[in-house]
Formats: structure tokens, sequence, C-alpha cells
């Protein structure tokens, strides 16, 4: 475990946020030296938030080798998706149990469903362009509700690796939701989520949240196979089509 200075947790928080919504694309080469100059930091503050990254898996770090933004294959997607199915809707089943005993718990959740609530209603009213600028707005509720399920779930052990898996997901949804269509479906997939633990209804979550899951899968499979994704920093993605 690396431990975090001032300077490095900076760093760190900089170059994750720039991973997690793609300015830094997979494969995109790391510099210690053009990082420093571009965030102000010597090399050791810069080496060590790489490091840090490199262990949550959002780095591809070998010492004395250029470091590199972790790239996405197929394979990698298929396997982090069916680990999440094991987790995710598990834990959503057990914030609804959690909810039905304790109606503090679902506090959030009623907040978050007024939220989506709003924002579809306001959504449907804007052209396409004001849409796409939108966007962002969802992205915040999406991760917002994913925070508030790690947060209210009981077993540490569980809120923990889900928690742990957070800078994968976060990256793969801005692919998996990069049009109308996909970020309108996955709406009401978190509609009906929101809906199930506010209801109390633990096999509901558990369904929506497994519902959810699988369809942005695919959504994000589609999303990676339908472009050139293979060329690394010139085409975007870097994708192993093999993996």
């Amino acid at each position: 475990m690396v431990r975090a200075t001032g300077k490095s947790a900076a760093v760190y928080e900089r170059l994750k946020a720039d991973i997690e919504s793609l300015r830094l694309r997979p494969g995109a080469k790391l510099s210690e030296v053009q990082l420093g100059e571009e965030l102000g930091a010597s090399r050791t503050p810069v080496r060590e938030a790489i490091r840090r990254l490199a262990g949550e898996g959002l780095v591809d770090f070998v010492p004395g080798e250029v470091a590199r933004v972790a790239s996405i294959s197929l394979g990698g997607v298929r396997a982090l998706f069916e680990f999440r199915m094991l987790l995710e809707p598990e834990a959503a089943a057990s914030v609804t149990r959690a909810g039905a005993a304790d109606e503090r718990v679902l506090v959030p959740f009623r907040e978050l469903l007024a939220r989506l609530e709003e924002f579809d209603a306001s959504f449907s009213t804007l052209d396409t362009a004001a849409q796409t600028r939108s966007y962002q707005e969802f992205y915040d509720i999406s991760e917002a509700f994913d925070q508030a399920v790690v947060a209210a779930c009981r077993n540490p052990y569980l809120a923990r690796t889900i928690r742990d898996l957070r800078g994968q997901t976060a990256r793969l949804r801005r692919i998996s939701h990069s049009g109308p269509r996909r970020m309108l479906t996955s709406l009401e997939e978190h509609r009906a989520m929101l809906r199930a633990i506010v209801q109390g209804d633990a096999p509901a979550a558990e369904a929506a949240g497994r519902h959810h899951l699988a369809q942005t899968q695919n959504a994000l499979i589609e999303s990676l196979t339908s472009q050139d994704l293979t060329t690394g920093a010139e085409a975007g993605l870097q994708v192993d089509i093999a993996g």
C-alpha cells in the first residue's frame, strides 16, 4: 500500500478523475516528468499516485517502464460484470431489508428517487444539444445511488469490495451511456431499483439490479465493438478483442 502524502493525494485525485472521465484514454502514456510539470508536482508524488492507481487496476505500472492508463478488453469487461452480478444485486437486497427495519436507511434513496424524477421531467423538454450537456447530471445521480448502496450495506466486506471496484465502473459508465437511448433506459433501470428499495421489496431490488447490470454490459460491449477502438490514443479507446 502506497502511503499518500498531501501532494500525492492531490495528484491521485486529479489523475483518477481524468481516467474515469476518459480525458486520459486507455493506453495513454503517463510520463512522470510531463505530469509533474502539468500538475506542479515533483516526480515522487506523481509516482506515488501512479502506484496507487495501479493498485486499483486503473494504471498498468511496471517499475522502470512508462506507465499507461489501463486498457479495456472485452474479456475484462465480461469478467468484471460477472463479478459485479454476484455482489451488487445482493447489496441492493440487503439495503432494502435494512430499510424495512429502519426508515432512516431509506432517506437518501427517497431523495435520489425524487431527484431522478425531476431530472426525467426536465430532460424531455430539452433539445438534443442540451440533453447531451445534461448527461453529467445523470452520471452524478447514478454515482450517488451506487455510493448510497455501499454506505447503507450492512455487510462491510460486501460494501468494501463494491467500493474498490468503483474506479473501474466509473469510466465504463461513460462508454455504456454514450448515447441518449441507453441513458434513458438506464434511467428507467435506476428508477426500478430505487422504487423497489423504497417500497421494501428486496427480491424486486435484487432483480432490478441484476437486470441493470446485464443491460449495461450489453450496451458497453456494443459500444466497444461498433467503433474502431483498437489503435489506442488516435482512435480513442484501446481494446484487446482477444482478451
